[in-house]
């Protein structure tokens, strides 16, 4: 028995508790920008309410969130274009998603009740989790393609939804690239309710991240999906981790690139700069001859290779040479010199 849409809604069933999130204007950008645009504008925005430099941390945290979730949905092409073909109509019944419910009485699970759940603490908002996040288990296989942190059930199995008992349940989990380092403990919310009998259970959730974990991986809390009181079982509970967007590292495996920007004179000089780590900053020396897309290895700067934290990935710095966007009389004149003085062209001679 898979779960069907039952077309019900985030607020235990009413849409009317979802609010549209505006994504557009949360970064300050127009529905025309480009991804170079968009880009630019998390960056900028991420910079400026990241926890770590803000000086009010709670707002920033809650602003650096919305941000995050805005650019996740903007800068990936599919997902955008799903956004924005929600449009004015966003509310209308063929936008319903199947997050998170059970009809009553379907076939192949004697005895199951209508059933709504609801998350709070996951970094994600309503809106979001309805709209971009996956809410059901297939029977017998896990709930997502991506691999587990944790161990399946005793029996071998990765859990099951309907017949064989009580259903998983699956949400997102946004996690800093600071606690995919070194682990960290979430608190989270989760609300069952049943829409028949007017029951409703708050229970507040410990859940452990392991160093070490990866976009698309999965953490399991067992006993903590759907229950099936005729059969007395309960299902369980899978978290996806959704990485934090950095504004200034990009992810590939357990590595981190960073966008080291030149001066012209720098690249060919060579230079001593300082670039951010996820632990503070350091000093990188570039060699002369620099060049545009050359990737200087910081060895041991990345993520946790494994959930012990015992090996790290590395760091990348990759060279961007940047020129002035203005110039004052006496740098150009000084620019024009080096024209004159200068016998080197980047372009070969045509044959």
């Amino acid at each position: 028995g898979e779960p069907r849409d039952t077309g019900a809604l985030p607020g235990w069933g009413d849409q009317r508790h979802v609010e549209f999130k505006d994504y557009y204007k949360t970064l300050g950008v127009p529905r025309t920008a480009t991804a170079d645009e968009i880009r630019k504008a998390f960056r900028s925005l991420a910079r400026r309410y990241h926890p770590d430099v803000a000086k009010e941390k709670k707002q920033a945290e809650e602003k650096f969130k919305e941000i995050n979730e805005a650019y996740e949905v903007l800068g990936d092409p599919e997902k955008r274009a799903k956004y924005d073909a929600l449009g004015e109509d966003w509310k209308t019944p063929s936008h319903r998603s199947s997050r998170g419910s059970r009809s009553p009485g379907t076939p192949g699970e004697a005895g199951a009740e209508a059933f709504e759940f609801e998350f709070n603490g996951t970094g994600f908002s309503d809106f979001f989790e309805q709209f971009f996040s996956g809410r059901h288990a297939r029977a017998g296989r896990p709930p997502f393609g991506g691999s587990s942190m944790e161990d399946p059930r005793p029996d071998g199995t990765q859990g099951t939804d309907g017949g064989a008992g009580g259903g998983d349940i699956q949400g997102d989990l946004l996690v800093s690239l600071v606690d995919a380092l070194r682990g960290a403990v979430h608190t989270l919310t989760l609300r069952h309710h049943n829409p028949l009998t007017g029951s409703e259970e708050n229970e507040t959730l410990r859940v452990r991240i392991p160093a070490g974990v990866r976009e698309g991986q999965r953490i399991r809390i067992p006993g903590k999906g759907e229950k099936d009181p005729r059969r007395g079982v309960t299902g369980d509970l899978y978290l996806r981790v959704r990485l934090e967007k950095h504004p200034d590292f990009e992810v590939l495996g357990s590595d981190l690139v960073y966008e080291l920007e030149l001066a012209p004179w720098e690249a060919v000089l060579g230079a001593e700069v300082r670039i951010p780590t996820l632990e503070g900053s350091l000093g990188l020396k570039v060699p002369p001859g620099a060049l545009a897309g050359q990737r200087l290895r910081v060895r041991g700067q990345g993520l946790s290779t494994d959930a012990r934290g015992s090996g790290r990935g590395d760091l990348y710095a990759v060279i961007q040479v940047r020129v002035p966007p203005r110039v004052t009389g006496e740098e150009k004149r000084a620019w024009e010199e080096l024209a004159k003085q200068s016998r080197w062209t980047p372009r070969a001679p045509l044959p």
